[in-house]
């Protein structure tokens, strides 16, 4: 049916295979999924047209938002992505002088129906720009562009809607990944000079009684904002999700209003937030469709959309938030909540910086014998059964082990207390997801501590992922040549079998099993 949508860039996608139909797993109509596609379409052809004229840097910035509406989890309303498009349309229209097919959108089904794995290389390209463009907008938002970045979106789109075979489409998998680590070095620098490097901090996960605000998404422009709109309002600010980290900054620590941490990953929000006695503001993606026993208080800003729900423009004047949470009066005592495993507080704050301010006690902690493994284990939490391995997996590690992880996948174990092993916390959160940089800094750093390359580090990366930052994550890992990667909950349904085993051949890529069989192989 010419209504029926099509869509698999998530791990969720039904049957691991494609969200058809009406819906997505997602919550997203076909209407919507329809406007995504002719957005990435316009989007191809405003590539097109800056291929022989420069945009402007409003362009590129257009550019990223387009590519960051259409992750999964960020837009569900046709509405704001179809004036979305016309904007794209008319920057596309200022850059062609005459002829240029200017009226003429590129049709994305070519890429769905085409060849398999065509598709699949053109599908990694895709969905890694989508990812690479949620980190760069938030470095936007600070002040922070790159040339190159900016540049690429285009040149990657080119690719997309190009004949090129897989000989000339592989090259290009590898060089988004190549330019996503410089984007995630770009937002890393915007971060930690714009509000100081991050510090080990323990987050309670108690609310105050009285008004409060809950924010959720990554974008911490905008938590910055709010804080400052609620200094004396008697709100108080409690982050979710991804926001976990901001209470790690020194520019954020300093709001005394900003108390702590409210429920746990993106994908129990429809549980947590039923009936909350306060706003919600999402910043960012991981929206899931509101249910009605909430959806009276929650706000969207920036690229986040969803029919009927209430948007913060482009002045982020959060007053109708603020007066929600008054409104409302939050709760009449102070309530005491958890983890997933039963903690009451959730530690944060373990960026390269920190973690390299002592480097020299962790390389002498391994040269000693006391620590003998790293496991980097994180990434995107999701809802599909099966996600509990990562749990399960922590829970096993050896007592002379140490877990970094970072993105909201660390929901899954970050309140249990496994202690620690010469001195050194045995959980280190390193932050969100873009903060996978801080992961790949350190393990840099230790090779060259020890002189060796970096999978002859005694490190094992464990990873979980559910959208499309996380697919820019793992190809940067390719770029790098990190190999012995297991990943799950499922393999991505847009990498086909040939285009999978070169990524087992080459980078032996492994799907996850059980805890038990993987640390036994790991460690064997």
């Amino acid at each position: 049916m010419a209504n029926e949508m099509f869509c698999f860039q998530c791990e969720q996608t039904a049957g691991g295979h494609g969200c058809m139909g009406m819906a997505g797993v997602c919550g997203k109509k076909s209407t919507v999924a329809h406007c995504q596609d002719e957005l990435t379409g316009a989007l191809i052809g405003l590539a097109a047209a800056a291929e022989k004229r420069r945009p402007s840097r409003d362009t590129d910035l257009l550019m990223m938002e387009g590519l960051f509406t259409t992750v999964t989890n960020v837009n569900f309303n046709d509405e704001t992505i179809r004036k979305l498009t016309e904007r794209v349309r008319e920057a596309k229209r200022s850059l062609c002088c005459c002829g240029c097919g200017s009226d003429t959108d590129f049709d994305i089904t070519k890429v769905w129906n085409g060849d398999e794995d065509i598709r699949s290389l053109k599908s990694l390209i895709l969905f890694g720009l989508r990812g690479m463009a949620a980190y760069a907008y938030h470095a936007a938002v600070l002040g922070y562009r790159d040339d190159e970045v900016s540049s690429f979106f285009y040149k990657g789109l080119r690719a997309v809607a190009s004949d090129m075979g897989a000989d000339g489409l592989l090259p290009v998998v590898l060089e988004v990944g190549r330019v996503n680590l410089k984007c995630m070095e770009m937002l890393d620098r915007a971060n930690t000079e714009t509000y100081g490097v991050p510090v080990p901090t323990t987050v309670p996960l108690t609310v105050e009684k009285g008004p409060f605000i809950v924010v959720t998404g990554h974008d911490l422009h905008d938590l910055q904002r709010l804080l400052e709109q609620t200094i004396n309002s008697g709100v108080n600010i409690y982050t979710h999700g991804e926001m976990l980290p901001a209470h790690a900054y020194h520019e954020l620590k300093k709001y005394p209003h900003l108390k702590g941490n409210f429920g746990t990953a993106w994908q129990n929000q429809q549980r947590e937030f039923d009936n909350i006695p306060a706003p919600i503001l999402f910043t960012t993606n991981c929206l899931m469709p509101p249910k009605a026993s909430y959806a009276d208080r929650v706000f969207t800003t920036a690229m986040v959309s969803y029919p009927e729900i209430a948007h913060i423009g482009e002045m982020k004047d959060f007053t109708p938030v603020i007066e929600k949470a008054i409104e409302l009066g939050g709760y009449d005592k102070d309530m005491e909540f958890t983890g997933i495993n039963g903690g009451k507080t959730v530690t944060t704050g373990f960026g390269h910086g920190t973690v390299l301010s002592v480097a020299d006690k962790v390389v002498e902690a391994v040269k000693s014998g006391a620590v003998k493994y790293f496991f980097l284990v994180g990434g995107c939490d999701g809802a599909k059964p099966g996600r509990n391995y990562y749990t399960e997996f922590v829970k096993r590690t050896p007592a002379d082990s140490i877990v970094l992880t970072l993105a909201c996948g660390k929901y899954r174990f970050n309140d249990i207390d496994l202690g620690t092993v010469a001195g050194l916390p045995r959980i280190m959160d390193m932050g969100q997801c873009n903060d996978a940089y801080s992961a790949i800094k350190v393990a840099g750093a230790l090779a060259e501590a020890f002189g060796c390359g970096l999978n002859d580090l005694p490190l094992t990366l464990v990873l979980s992922w559910y959208e499309q930052k996380a697919v820019c994550i793992l190809l940067t890992l390719l770029h790098l040549g990190m190999k012995n990667i297991y990943l799950g909950p499922s393999l991505p349904a847009f990498v086909s079998p040939n285009v999978l085993n070169i990524l087992v051949e080459n980078y032996n890529i492994t799907p996850i099993s059980t805890p038990e069989a993987d640390l036994k192989k790991i460690l064997g």
